[in-house]
């Protein structure tokens, strides 16, 4: 149910019972499903496209138009998964020609006063505590979490079940399964506790553990190591998900943490 104080564009689509408290605006080109929220104070710009029971607390702006002096008004969309929790003062910016589309998934938990920008592609089950910065165009995969205050560099990848510490800047990839620390930011084991929650078995666990041995503490460099563990170790998804996201790497991987 919309409210009278509300400003909402008739060209809206805005399921029946979403809830819309007072001083909200809502632009044309915006789809709302079923079941969500949207606080006092939000809003909501062209191109947001908002999936069932998400919850959107006041002050948040939602597809605002990117901070990026080559964008030239060419149609983008914000797309936010189902169940996913936007806190205050949240910025979102929609895409550029580049991708298109800035991408939130399910289940996400967004915290006060993060910004995400343009063309950003953020997994299921992600936690963003407050104050995080990602800059454009960056990757975080499922169930990873950027501790507060973090910044993210453009076109930096995270990879799943990541522990990002607090105060981080994040220059490289962080590789997926692991934690990420220190100043500059550096591999400091595998998110061992996130898994055991996510419930993973010991042995997959060890597994992992020893395939970042390989990575990070054999004094091989990187192409030896990929090599190493293609030779040497047995398929299985996590250890194609490590391959694979190094391989991929446009920006370099952290790095090995030396005292």
């Amino acid at each position: 149910m919309s409210n009278l104080l509300s400003d909402i564009s008739k060209q809206a689509k805005i399921a029946k019972n979403v809830q819309i408290d007072s001083f909200v605006t809502i632009q044309k080109n915006v789809v709302i499903e079923e079941g969500c929220w949207i606080g006092s104070n939000v809003t909501i710009m062209e191109g947001a496209r908002i999936a069932k029971n998400c919850k959107i607390f006041p002050g948040a702006v939602i597809s605002a138009i990117p901070q990026d002096l080559k964008f030239g008004g060419e149609d983008s969309l914000v797309e936010i998964g189902e169940n996913t929790v936007i806190r205050e003062c949240v910025t979102i910016n929609r895409g550029t020609n580049y991708s298109g589309t800035t991408k939130i998934g399910k289940n996400c938990l967004i915290m006060a006063y993060v910004h995400i920008a343009h063309d950003c592609n953020i997994g299921n089950n992600v936690i963003l505590v407050n104050s995080v910065q990602l800059g454009g165009h960056i990757t975080i995969g499922d169930s990873a979490i950027i501790g507060g205050l973090s910044a993210i560099h453009q076109f930096v990848n995270v990879g799943k079940y990541c522990m990002v510490s607090g105060g981080s800047l994040v220059r490289k990839d962080v590789p997926p399964f692991t934690k990420a620390a220190r100043e500059p930011l550096s591999f400091v084991g595998i998110n061992s506790i996130g898994l055991r929650r996510k419930g993973f078995e010991h042995k997959k666990i060890i597994e992992i553990q020893d395939i970042y041995r390989i990575l990070y503490q054999s004094k091989l460099n990187t192409s030896q190591a990929l090599n190493k563990l293609e030779l040497e170790f047995p398929v299985s998804d996590e250890r194609d998900e490590i391959i694979n996201f190094i391989y991929q790497s446009g920006r370099g991987l952290m790095k090995g943490y030396k005292q």
